[in-house]
């Protein structure tokens, strides 16, 4: 995060523009309607100056800047034509701590001014951080476009019922029902936006009548596969899903740019597990799953790839069915489809791979299935969590008469941006092993051969 956005409240707090033209009118425009103490300093100013001066909206110095109009100034806008100025205006307010805006210099800035969508009090700020405020505009048009113009309205009508939804509902649970009904409700939104004011009322009528239920409420559990790592193959339902959650239980192999599309105020449980070093014992786990649902909470079980491809899903999903919690299922992109793909590796080919294997590298009972099935022509295997065993792969698949020089890749961070993989023949699989962390993937097969033509996402 190069920037940390926040929101500002600047009315009746002095503020100050150095610049009188077309640039620093545009940025003065922005204070003002935030209700600033605006002051603007320039040696000549645009005629929306003097009507606003007149107006006794801004006061306004016609002369050179100097440092100590800053003093007690809490934001400043440098809006210049000249660089020299400009830098002038963010070295002394630098100096005095106070945050500066340089115009079309986001590098010499301490803060920099969004594309703005406003439907107060719901705004919307776009920031490309200084490098594209094009594109940063291109999608503020979008976003208009999506945003109806009674959002705000809408939002107004929430405020002034906050304090009737505390004193009529004691339960934050109860609180969180009728807010729910409330922005989803089939008729308000529209009745809001004609401004209908008999509709809005019969509307709220019935959203006070639908008494939600004074005992704890059935909490409910969502498993979720979060895919491989990049986040764009998160799926739309697990997206939703992850954003209403009350409760986000999550595995280490969840990335962290997947983390990132968590609600903000879920509460967050970590209960990563590699081999040999289970953190959060599975009992441990689906005991957390059945608590926080039985406390009526929305929980989200996250986990990397799909939960029911050597995910211990089922496992998880047993106590809930005993205890008759409500759950579903989203699946998720595999490690096997997703880190094959993004490794230019297709796991089935008419010519070389009529079928494909999945297989695990951390069974039950520590032993691999029978050999003899695996080391077969025209099939894929794909080893899952198979990185410690790349020695005992390589023996058991050469033992039985695998040749020598059979393709192998690891794919180490599938999806990522730092994604690692390595190529080469079933007889030094072990070495190669050696060069690779977890999570990683192996993939033995003819179809390895593919990545020097089909390699796409990486060199």
């Amino acid at each position: 995060m190069d920037y940390f956005p926040i929101f500002c409240q600047l009315a009746q707090k002095p503020c100050l523009v150095v610049g009188g033209g077309e640039i620093a009118e545009r940025k003065a425009r922005l204070l003002i309607d935030a209700g600033a103490q605006l002051t603007v300093v320039a040696l000549s100013f645009t005629p929306q100056f003097l009507s606003w001066q007149q107006a006794q909206k801004i006061r306004l110095i016609q002369r050179a800047f100097t440092d100590e109009l800053i003093n007690h100034q809490w934001l400043v806008i440098a809006a210049t034509n000249n660089d020299a100025v400009n830098q002038q205006v963010y070295q002394a307010a630098n100096a005095r701590q106070t945050f500066c805006n340089v115009v079309d210099s986001p590098q010499q800035a301490s803060f920099i001014m969004p594309s703005i969508i406003d439907r107060s009090p719901i705004m919307v700020a776009i920031s490309s951080g200084g490098k594209a405020p094009v594109l940063a505009r291109i999608l503020r048009e979008k976003l208009e476009v999506s945003l109806p113009q009674h959002l705000g309205r809408l939002a107004e009508l929430a405020g002034s019922l906050r304090d009737t939804v505390k004193a009529r509902f004691s339960r934050m649970s109860q609180r969180r029902q009728f807010w729910e009904r409330f922005f989803t409700h089939p008729n308000l939104a529209q009745s809001v936006a004609d401004q209908h004011q008999p509709h809005i009322q019969a509307s709220l009528n019935q959203l006070f009548d639908a008494q939600p239920s004074t005992t704890t409420p059935q909490g409910s559990v969502v498993l979720v596969g979060a895919g491989p790592g990049d986040p764009g193959l998160l799926t739309l339902k697990g997206l939703q899903h992850i954003q209403q959650a009350d409760v986000v239980i999550y595995d280490r192999l969840v990335s962290e740019p997947v983390m990132q599309l968590v609600r903000r105020d879920a509460e967050r449980i970590f209960v990563g597990k590699r081999a040999g070093d289970h953190c959060v014992p599975q009992t441990q786990i689906n005991q957390l799953l059945l608590q926080h649902a039985q406390q009526g909470k929305r929980v989200v079980r996250l986990k990397g790839g799909d939960p029911f491809i050597f995910g211990r899903g089922a496992e998880e999903l047993a106590l809930l069915v005993q205890h008759q919690i409500n759950f579903s299922v989203v699946p998720g992109i595999t490690a096997a489809s997703g880190c094959s793909t993004y490794a230019g590796i297709p796991l089935t080919h008419r010519d070389h791979a009529q079928s494909v294997r999945f297989i695990t590298g951390h069974g039950k009972d520590i032993t691999l299935p029978e050999w003899r099935c695996l080391a077969v022509k025209n099939q894929t295997l794909v080893f899952y969590m198979g990185l410690t065993k790349a020695p005992l792969i390589e023996a058991s698949l050469l033992a039985q008469n695998m040749a020598p020089t059979t393709p192998v890749a690891i794919i180490e961070n599938g999806t990522l941006p730092n994604q690692k993989v390595v190529t080469g023949e079933l007889q030094h699989l072990a070495h190669l092993a050696q060069q690779c962390h977890s999570p990683a993937l192996i993939i033995v097969g003819e179809v390895v051969n593919y990545r020097a033509s089909l390699h796409w996402f990486s060199s």
